[in-house]
């Protein structure tokens, strides 16, 4: 049999009831409850459950681990509990069931020395408050005696990037009149250490002070927190502070300005120094920031348009009618621009962006235009846009200048007239053009007249050139023919001269000359003569005896031919090559034929005829 039950029961029985021993593990804390009191003062004072001067009841002190005597089983309830273990990221809220009551106004006990609450007769020999209590107990392993306090987990307070905690306290100082945020209290560790806080005469509810990004111990049962994004002025704007709380500030306006007061930085009022691009930790309970853009910023007076910025998003096309009693739209586009000095004043005189648009420029620019358009027939508006628009720009502008704004430029988009004066001015339009198209085609036909005629007049002048040169050249060849010829005459004339004198010289040996020349001649003459009558009579002998000769050869050939043909074909064969050399018709145009008398005497005759023609004299007895 095993020794374990035995020593259990030797423990339980003997010890425990004898020498009241009790043994309290290493995780564990013993609750004790005394059952009565044998000598002393055995009721608990009136109020109070626990018991710190050995009154019968819940005892304020604990057992740690480790062997205690003299607590008997028939006087002492001992129970065994774990250690409270706060868990990271967790904080441990404290709930005192015995204590002094509570300050009036006030609903959280103030901290004491009491070992983090391990010490139950240092809580209430100190004066501890019963109820909740303002000190908390942060991630670790506590001995906490649970017959007094009561404990409650709860997560850090986290605050992530770009955000702001806005902490409102429930315990505190009451606000004073005309406020309506806390003061900021210093040295109380972001409203982590709750008694410093009160201690420093820190108010209750909503506090000017806000936290960061990051991990905080808060007790939820003193403040409560709400995260906001922070304050984002972007590029090309300026953030505009309106303060809900800080002294009354000097107002730095000037006596010119009387719609509000501009004051420094940290005081109530509009601040004077605007908050430039960034991100900025601001309460928006207690303070505001108008965003006011430093840019030309356009504002669209269209219903189909809208910027970004949605300052222009209920502003609509402007309809006005005109001095002949037309309606039409008309879409116009404001640019205007706020320097960063002057947005302060702008906020100061009409609180927001909106504002401003719809109390000065929406009404402004509407009524210029409506009482622009009064003036003026539809057609005659159409035609001086330009300059209304120029009129525009400068009128608005003085306005503006009245609120700290300037007018960059102001431009009208797109007019809608009537349609059926829309046709009107349409169809006068097109006629106009057509117009416009007839003269241009009359100009261009003139033109090309002009040109041809030009062209004919250019062509007969080089004819008149050519003419003009063709004198000048024939007057030119003229005066050199005269010149030539009367140098020829002179020439001619010296020549003569030249040569009279030369024959008056030659003239007297020429005569013998002559004569014996004429004698020479005469010499050679009858020479000349008799050798020509040798020559004329050589040639006729030489000429008859070659006609005789080819006579004969002509007979001897005709006779041979006759013989071997015969003297009717030798005939025959000669005319026809008569009829071939001479191109005679042999077939006549007409012909007469018959076998009768009468006709064949036609054709007879007909034939000699021919024959006669051929040169041929035929026989008619013999009927060839």
């Amino acid at each position: 049999m095993s020794a374990f039950p035995f020593i259990l029961l030797f423990y339980k029985f003997i010890l425990r009831v004898f020498f009241g021993l009790v043994i309290v593990p290493e995780d564990r804390i013993g609750l004790v409850t005394k059952k009565f009191v044998l000598f002393g003062q055995q009721e608990l004072p009136e109020g109070r459950i626990i018991a710190t001067k050995g009154e019968a009841g819940f005892q304020a002190q604990t057992l740690a681990p480790g062997v205690y005597f003299w607590k008997w089983i028939w006087q002492y309830s001992i129970t065994f509990q774990p250690f409270i273990v706060i868990p990271t990221g967790k904080i441990g809220l404290i709930l005192a069931k015995d204590g002094a009551e509570l300050e009036t106004g006030r609903i959280l006990g103030r901290r004491v020395e009491c070992d983090s609450f391990q010490d139950s007769e240092a809580f209430l020999r100190n004066g501890g408050r019963k109820g909740r209590q303002t000190a908390f107990i942060a991630p670790g392993s506590y001995r906490i005696n649970t017959l007094l306090f009561e404990l409650e987990l709860t997560d850090m307070t986290m605050i992530p990037d770009n955000a702001v905690g806005v902490v409102t306290t429930l315990e505190g100082k009451s606000l004073e009149e005309g406020q309506i945020a806390g003061k900021i209290i210093m040295d109380h560790d972001k409203f982590q250490n709750v008694d410093k806080f009160l201690d420093n005469s820190g108010y209750k509810g909503l506090q000017e002070q806000v936290i960061l990004a990051g991990s905080y111990f808060l007790n939820p049962w003193f403040a409560k927190l709400e995260m906001v994004r922070m304050t984002e002025i972007a590029i090309g704007h300026v953030g505009v502070v309106i303060s809900y709380v800080g002294a009354e500030g000097k107002d730095l306006s000037g006596v010119e300005f009387k719609h509000g007061n501009i004051v420094a930085k940290g005081f109530k009022g509009v601040w004077a120094e605007p908050l430039g691009p960034g991100k900025y930790p601001i309460n928006p309970y207690i303070m505001k920031v108008e965003l006011v853009p430093t840019t030309n910023l356009v504002l669209n007076w269209a219903s189909a348009r809208s910027e970004s910025h949605q300052l222009d998003k209920n502003l609509s096309t402007i309809t006005v009618r005109s001095k002949d009693g037309f309606p039409f739209n008309l879409d116009v586009s404001q640019i205007i621009h706020i320097p960063t000095t002057e947005a302060p004043k702008v906020i100061a005189r009409f609180g927001n962006m909106n504002n401003l648009v719809s109390q000065v420029l929406e009404p402004t620019i509407g009524n210029y235009f409506r009482n622009s358009a009064q003036d003026s027939d539809v057609i005659a508006f159409l035609g001086t846009r330009k300059e209304r628009q120029q009129s525009a720009k400068d009128h608005i502008g003085k306005v503006l200048e009245q609120y700290n704004v300037y007018g960059v430029d102001t431009l009208i988009g797109d007019i809608v007239p009537p349609e059926s004066l829309m046709k009107t001015l349409t169809d006068r339009k097109l006629a106009e053009e057509q117009k416009i198209t007839y003269d241009t085609e009359k100009k261009a036909q003139e033109t090309r007249q002009t040109l041809e005629k030009e062209t004919a007049i250019a062509e007969m002048q080089k004819e008149i050139v050519k003419a003009d040169q063709g004198v000048l050249i024939a007057e030119r060849i003229a005066d050199a023919s005269v010149k030539k010829a009367t140098g020829d005459a002179n020439s001619v004339r010296l020549q003569a001269t030249a040569e009279a004198d030369r024959l008056k010289l030659l003239a007297s040996g020429e005569a013998e000359k002559t004569r014996v020349l004429a004698k020479a001649d005469s010499e050679k003459i009858e020479l000349l003569a008799k050798a020509e009558a040798e020559k004329i009579s050589v040639t006729g002998n030489a000429e008859a005896e070659k006609i005789l000769a080819i006579g004969k050869s002509n007979a001897e050939s005709y006779k041979l031919s006759v013989e071997a043909m015969g003297g009717d074909n030798f005939t025959q064969l000669k005319v026809m090559e008569s009829i071939a050399q001479q191109n005679v018709k042999i077939m006549p145009d007409v012909l007469i034929g018959g076998t009768d008398g009468a006709n064949g005497g036609i054709s007879g005759l007909l034939g000699l005829q021919i024959l006669e023609k051929l040169g041929k004299k035929v026989d008619p007895g013999k009927g060839e």
